[in-house]
């Protein structure tokens, strides 16, 4: 397939996988690439010379395109875009916080900038200040959410009206199904997380992969939103948080029962009972932990039948 987002990253399919925190190392990201996707190592959840690191390795592991991503709010993030600078990284996606201060740094050394948004008023700014693309993603993603709670569906057009920035669809996207609707909404490309973080590439915990297949519908649920909005698997730690919230509790206090490292104990080290759980809507849809290679297989056959069967019932049709 060829379109904006293909030609823009130099890839064969528009499909682009979350940098999210503990899923997204290097062999994640390069199984993406190596498959016709743009894979993405995640900065968030590593330290300047882990992020490093993964670079390096990811460079031994792949000859195709790959980026990385960045959350802007990265107590270090001095130290990270110089390690983007000196290992010539030319893809980087960027979140949480302002485009502003970092794009035209990112520019100047010829590198790709993409931003996430969670609205078409943030997607004019993004484009103000001199992004390549715009991530709009709908509040059905797991993980840190926007407080505009908008979802995909909803999103996308508006966020197509707003910019005309290559758009890449994110949130509740998980198969060739999906794929269809978002770029029939607009979107030149979608973001996958949630179906490549229960992969077998994915750096998180094996509980963690088998919590997302044994969700249902209704398994997860948008929490701490005096803090930061974020999607949750719920159990014992989500059931702390909702009873704080509904009871009206501080910020503060939302912080202290946060505490540290919690993301981490669930997702990485496997605690599935205290640990902080992200994941999407999607996570429903996902019923077994299979190699990257044969979801990105899956995602695009799924995607051409059914691009085939509207096809052909149109044609029955005249409108």
């Amino acid at each position: 397939m060829i379109n904006r987002i293909t030609q823009l990253f130099g890839i064969e399919k528009p499909i682009i996988q979350g940098g999210m925190v503990w899923c997204s190392g290097w062999k994640l990201a390069t199984a993406v690439s190596n498959a016709g996707g743009l894979g993405l190592i995640g900065a968030g959840s590593m330290h300047p010379d882990t992020f490093q690191e993964h670079i390096q390795k990811a460079k031994a592991a792949c000859n195709k395109p790959f980026g990385v991503n960045v959350p802007l709010l990265y107590p270090e993030m001095d130290k990270i875009m110089d390690i983007i600078v000196k290992e010539e990284i030319k893809i980087v996606f960027t979140s949480a916080g302002s485009p502003k201060k970092w794009t035209p740094f990112l520019k100047e050394h010829g590198i790709t900038v993409v931003h996430v948004v969670s609205s078409a008023f943030f997607a004019k700014k993004c484009e103000d200040a001199g992004v390549d693309a715009i991530v709009a993603e709908g509040f059905e993603a797991g993980g840190h959410n926007g407080r505009e709670e908008t979802t995909t569906l909803a999103l996308i057009p508006n966020v197509k009206k707003a910019t005309s920035l290559p758009l890449i669809a994110a949130g509740g996207v998980g198969c060739g199904t999906s794929i269809l609707a978002a770029l029939s909404l607009g979107a030149d490309g979608v973001q996958i997380g949630t179906r490549f973080a229960a992969s077998e590439e994915s750096s998180s915990h094996t509980n963690f992969k088998e919590a997302i297949v044994k969700l249902d519908e209704g398994g997860t649920k948008l929490a701490l939103k005096k803090l930061a909005p974020t999607r949750l698997i719920k159990n014992s730690f989500f059931d702390k948080v909702y009873e704080a919230e509904c009871r009206g509790a501080s910020p503060e206090e939302m912080r202290e029962l946060l505490g540290k490292g919690r993301s981490k104990k669930g997702m990485f080290e496997g605690d599935l009972e205290e640990g902080e759980l992200e994941i999407g809507q999607v996570g429903a849809m996902v019923k077994e932990i299979q190699p990257v290679a044969q979801i990105m297989d899956d995602l695009m056959t799924e995607y051409k039948r059914e691009l085939q069967i509207i096809q052909s019932e149109q044609s029955k049709y005249q409108f």
